[in-house]
């Protein structure tokens, strides 16, 4: 099931194109944001599209496939532009990534060198 969640932390279940936009529009800057995600026990993993208004008005656009070896990362000024990748993931429409250039980020969400060898061994 697609949700989406706002930073308020107001979820709404299968959102509406509409809900969807206005969810976008009544972004405030200073790091306001919301995710869409799909929730489905037949998928492993987090599957989402996330977006955060920065302070300079920029628009942070994320996605990430299941794990974090594929979490991306783009920039734009252009709200109609996320709108339409925000719906365009939520209809599973493949060109939704077109139009960005898109940065792997799966770095960030690694494990430290001190983190991975301060565990126990299974």
């Amino acid at each position: 099931m697609l949700t989406a969640t706002d930073g308020r932390g107001h979820v709404v279940k299968r959102p509406s194109k509409p809900t969807t936009a206005t969810m976008l529009a009544s972004l405030c800057r200073g790091n306001d944001h919301m995710i869409l995600d799909w929730q489905d026990e037949d998928r492993e993993g987090d599957w989402y599209i996330q977006v955060l208004l920065r302070d300079n008005n920029t628009y942070q656009l994320e996605y990430r496939s299941g794990v974090a070896a594929e979490h991306y990362q783009t920039l734009t000024v252009s709200q109609e532009k996320v709108l339409r990748a925000l719906l365009g993931w939520a209809a599973g429409n493949p060109e939704w990534r077109d139009g960005f250039m898109w940065n792997n980020i799966s770095a960030m969400f690694e494990p430290s060198v001190t983190e991975a060898t301060s565990r126990p061994a299974v």
